[in-house]
C-alpha cells in the first residue's frame, strides 16, 4: 500500500502542477485580451476578477491535456530516477502499478462531474453577470440582438436580462398555418416559475379578431411553456458554460418543441463523457512515461512533447468528429464517445506491449 500511495501521490502532484502552468498561461492570456474590453467601471481590477473567475471553466476544459501531461510528468520522473524499476524489481506488478493509478484518476473523474454541475457554471454565470453589470452600469442586456425561441407556430424574443435574473423586453409572436399573424405580445418584465410558465407584467397585446388587429393591456398575462429559472442565467453564456443538467434539460425543451437541440445535446454529451476521456489519457500516458528499458532510448523532454502532440491531436480530432458527425447526423452519443474509445484503444495496446 505504501509504494500505491507514493505513486498516486506523484501523479496528483503533476496534476497540480500542469493545471497551475496552463492556468497562468490561459490566465495571462485572457487577462490580457480582456483588457481591451474595459469601459466605465470595468477597470484591470475588474477583469482580473473575471479572469479568476473564467479560469476554473477552462481548466476543466483542458483536463484531458492536465491528465495526460500531468502523468507523464509523474511517472517519467519516477522512471527517471529509477524509481519505477526499483519498483518493479521490488515485485510491484503491472496490475498494482495501474490499480495506484487508477484511484486517484477515478477519484479526479467524479471531481469534474461535481465541478461541471456545481463549481464552474455558478463562477462563470456569477463573472459574466459582474462584468456586464460594471460595463453596462447594472443593466444585463442578452448579446448579439437577445435570444429567439420557437413553440410550433409562436415565436419568442428575449432582450435584456435584468438584475437578479428578471428577464425584460419580451416579444411574442403567434401565427396560424397559413402564416398570418394572430398574435402580438409585448411585456416590460415577467416572473418565472419553476414549471416554466411565465407571468408577463405590464403587457400590450395584438389580437386578430374578425381579420383586424385589436388593441389591448394587460396588468398580467400568464404564458406557458417557456424558458426555465435554471437555463435563464445561462442564456448570456456559450453552452459550454452550463450545468450538466441544465443542457439535458434546454436540449429536451428545444426537441420538444420543434427547434434544433444538436449543439446543446453534443455538449452535454461532450462533457459528461470528458471525464471518461481523462481516465483514457491517463492510462495513455501510463506505456508512455512508465516503459522500463525505454529510458535510454528516450529523453524526459521528448516524453513531454510526445504528450502535448497527443493532446492537440486529440483535441483536433474530437471536433472534426464531432463537426462530421453533426454534419451527417449521426448519432450524438457515439459520434462524442468515438475518441475516447480511440485514445482506450490504444492505450490497452500500448499497455499490453508495455515493459514491465
Amino acid at each position: 500500500m505504501i509504494l500505491e500511495r507514493y505513486i498516486a501521490g506523484n501523479l496528483v502532484k503533476g496534476w497540480l502542477l500542469v493545471m497551475l502552468v496552463l492556468g497562468a498561461v490561459f490566465g495571462l492570456i485572457g487577462f490580457v485580451q480582456e483588457l481591451d474590453h474595459t469601459r466605465f467601471d470595468y477597470n484591470a481590477l475588474a477583469v482580473g476578477r473575471y479572469t479568476l473567475f473564467v479560469l476554473p471553466q477552462q481548466l476543466v476544459s483542458l483536463a484531458p491535456v492536465i491528465a495526460l501531461l500531468g502523468s507523464i510528468v509523474a511517472l517519467a520522473s519516477l522512471d527517471r530516477s529509477n524509481e519505477l524499476t526499483v519498483m518493479s524489481c521490488s515485485g510491484l506488478s503491472r496490475a498494482r502499478l495501474l490499480r495506484a493509478i487508477a484511484i486517484p484518476t477515478l477519484l479526479l473523474m467524479a471531481l469534474l462531474w461535481l465541478c461541471m454541475e456545481y463549481v464552474t457554471p455558478p463562477l462563470q454565470q456569477s463573472a459574466e453577470a459582474h462584468r456586464h453589470a460594471l460595463r453596462y452600469r447594472n443593466q444585463i442586456r442578452i448579446p448579439d440582438g437577445g435570444v429567439w425561441s420557437k413553440n410550433g407556430n409562436r415565436y419568442i424574443h428575449l432582450d435584456k436580462m435584468h438584475k437578479n435574473g428578471v428577464p425584460g423586453d419580451i416579444d411574442l409572436f403567434e401565427f396560424d398555418d397559413a402564416g398570418r399573424l394572430t398574435r402580438a405580445l409585448h411585456a416590460e418584465t415577467a416572473k418565472v416559475s419553476k414549471d416554466r410558465t411565465w407571468l408577463f407584467q405590464r403587457v400590450r397585446e395584438k389580437l386578430l379578431v374578425d381579420g383586424k388587429l385589436v388593441n389591448r393591456r394587460h396588468t398580467e398575462l400568464q404564458i406557458t411553456n417557456l424558458w426555465s429559472p435554471d437555463e435563464l442565467p445561462t442564456l448570456t453564456l456559450d453552452s459550454d458554460s452550463m450545468r450538466l443538467s441544465v443542457l439535458r434539460s434546454y436540449s429536451q425543451y428545444r426537441a420538444d418543441n420543434g427547434q434544433p437541440n444538436a449543439k446543446y445535446l453534443g455538449t452535454f454529451w461532450q462533457k459528461i463523457l470528458m471525464p471518461l476521456t481523462v481516465g483514457a489519457m491517463v492510462l495513455l500516458a501510463t506505456p508512455i512515461s512508465a516503459n522500463l528499458g525505454a529510458r535510454r532510448d528516450r529523453s524526459f523532454g521528448l516524453d513531454i512533447a510526445l504528450g502535448a502532440l497527443v493532446g492537440i491531436l486529440f483535441y483536433l480530432g474530437a471536433q472534426i468528429v464531432f463537426a462530421l458527425g453533426q454534419l451527417l447526423n449521426l448519432n450524438i452519443p457515439l459520434v462524442s464517445l468515438a475518441p475516447t474509445l480511440v485514445i482506450l484503444i490504444f492505450a490497452a495496446i500500448m499497455l499490453h506491449r508495455m515493459r514491465w
